[in-house]
């Protein structure tokens, strides 16, 4: 049967499965930041819906400029995006037609978007899932009849980053071979900016950064993300975009969201992912679980025994814990699960019912 292709969709994932869902579910397999949403938005929600009945500036003011400001980047280097999902889809319909190469495994939005675009898709599949080694020989072949590599960076589902040393190189190929290198730093905020690649746009013309505002500030539900390129390539990519596709409160939210008043929010969240994915990867570690070197608030882990993975996961479900399965996921298929941190309440009852599941089906 297949299962959805994403995570944070726990009821139609019961429903698929046609396992009756409990009255109480913890979903793991959504990643946003477990703290919710920063104060001001609920303090000063009334404010915001004053803006209803007003249209939203075009160029996605006061959005744009924050944007700009917090990278110390130009405008012109930007596209605004109804969500990062929109941005994938105006990079497809621009590279329409073309070839492109796709690390496995990794988000399914990639090819998806692509496949739509007539896009040729040439796969590369990272065998150490552990620790994300990039297969950089392979890749660097590649990319000499490739007009662009799409990479997530940190990676999803492991979590892992890429070492910046390794990125550069690619990023040096990509210039040599004239292959545009997309990178998805969906989840960069949980490490550090100065991880981030957007400071090299300015030299390097050939690379495309994609980011999310969904999981650092847990506002999916307004869908807002932008992408920062050369001024040329952001330029032909903002016209295919439809007209105030930012709407007016996500305008505003994301400016304010990019405040320096809101850097002990950020702090905050990279310190509590760190925290909890510190312990959570030493409980599995110490059940014998393979676990990904994850820097993010999620990792995924394999069983020691990864035929045990559908009974595993059914167990979970049926006692109301969701993991974010991986069948979908090429190179992992199914024997992997990603898990998005959450409060320590949860964390806590998901060990508790890991602990009865390695107690009753271990052999070790």
């Amino acid at each position: 049967m297949s299962l959805p292709n994403h995570g944070a969709n726990p009821y139609r994932l019961y429903t698929q499965l046609g396992i009756k869902p409990p009255t109480d579910i913890l979903d793991f397999s959504e990643n946003v930041n477990p703290a919710g949403a920063p104060d001001f938005i609920k303090n000063d929600w009334a404010d915001y819906l004053q803006l209803l009945q007003r249209y939203p500036d075009p160029e996605g003011e006061p959005f744009l400029s924050a944007v700009a400001k917090y990278h110390d980047i130009s405008t012109e280097n930007i596209v605004l995006g109804n969500g990062a999902a929109e941005i994938f889809s105006l990079l497809a319909t621009y590279f329409r037609g073309n070839n492109a190469i796709i690390l496995h495994p990794t988000f399914s939005e990639y090819e998806a978007t692509l496949k739509e675009n007539d896009v040729e898709i040439q796969r590369v599949v990272c065998e150490d899932i552990v620790n994300w080694k990039l297969p950089l020989d392979e890749l660097q072949q590649a990319m000499q009849n490739a007009d662009v590599l799409y990479l997530c960076t940190p990676n999803n589902p492991t979590g892992v980053l890429p070492s910046k040393e390794e990125l550069q190189q690619l990023i040096e190929s990509a210039k040599e071979s004239n292959c545009s290198i997309v990178l998805d730093e969906a989840f960069i905020d949980f490490v550090d900016e100065n991880a981030s690649f957007i400071q090299s746009v300015k030299e390097n013309h050939q690379v495309i950064i994609v980011r999310s505002m969904t999981k650092m500030y847990a506002i999916a539900g307004i869908r807002l993300g932008y992408m920062v390129a050369a001024p040329e390539v952001a330029s032909a990519i903002r016209k295919l975009a439809p007209h105030w596709h930012i709407n007016g409160i996500a305008a505003v939210i994301g400016a304010r969201c990019l405040n320096k008043e809101e850097d002990a929010f950020r702090q905050k969240a990279c310190d509590y992912a760190l925290q909890m994915r510190t312990s959570f990867q030493t409980f599995l570690r110490q059940n014998h679980c393979l676990v990904t070197n994850s820097v993010t608030n999620y990792m995924s882990f394999q069983l020691p025994d990864p035929v045990q993975s559908q009974s595993f996961f059914t167990y979970m479900l049926e006692r109301g814990i969701v993991l974010r399965h991986t069948e979908n996921f090429i190179g992992m298929e199914g024997a992997w699960f990603r898990v998005g941190m959450k409060a320590p309440e949860a964390m806590n009852r998901l060990e508790e019912e890991m602990m009865h599941w390695f107690r009753t089906n271990s052999s070790l």
